[in-house]
């Protein structure tokens, strides 16, 4: 920290890990066996559009670069506000052992990883607001929200229309904490209502 930073009582703003997304498949064992949350095998990817061709390319060029290999299909959708979310499914894992088949989340994590990768390393950092998996354990939903700016993680519940439940939310936060690096300012735990994924 700075001579001046320090004078001032500013702190560095934190910086982006990506790889902190890794810890999400532990946060998901973590939320089944603490409340019966299992991920459904969406996630996303939010960001600011910016204008022009350059950035339009550069969206296609996410798409095609998940697309192949047989990887699961991407969708772009535009929400209320104006952010362009990229979404990805994963592919059903082979059979969880209770004859259930369960998401690849590692999969979809890795995709993830990938489209934040290829923005941040194409100068479209500064314009990523967050990526989000999403869980459910059959009648409610939460999402694990990562903040791109923060570096840090925060549960989102949706409780219909713009409500959320915050009882969940907290419960969430006490059975991940040692799995991710939890947002502690909940002033930042922004409501995503409508988000693909949940």
């Amino acid at each position: 920290m700075s001579f001046w930073r320090a004078l001032l009582g500013r702190s560095e703003p934190a910086q982006p890990d990506l790889d902190a997304l890794f810890g999400l498949p532990s946060a998901s064992v973590t939320l089944r066996a603490a409340a019966g949350f299992r991920p459904t095998g969406t996630g996303s990817v939010a960001f600011r559009a910016a204008e022009g061709a350059a950035f339009a390319d550069l969206k296609r060029d996410v798409t095609e670069l998940l697309d192949t290999g047989g990887g699961p299909p991407v969708d772009q959708v535009t929400d209320d506000y104006g952010y362009t979310w990229l979404v990805v499914r994963s592919q059903g894992a082979p059979a969880s052992g209770d004859g259930t088949d369960a998401p690849d989340i590692t999969g979809l994590v890795t995709d993830l990883h990938a489209v934040n990768s290829t923005l941040e390393a194409n100068g479209y950092g500064p314009s990523l607001l967050c990526s989000l998996v999403g869980f459910t354990d059959g009648s409610r939903h939460l999402g694990l929200v990562y903040l791109y700016k923060r570096g840090t993680f925060y549960p989102f519940a949706p409780a219909g229309g713009q409500r959320r439940d915050n009882a969940l939310e907290l419960q969430a936060e006490a059975a991940i904490g040692a799995d991710l690096p939890l947002e502690k300012d909940r002033s930042r735990w922004f409501p995503v209502y409508g988000a693909p994924g949940l």
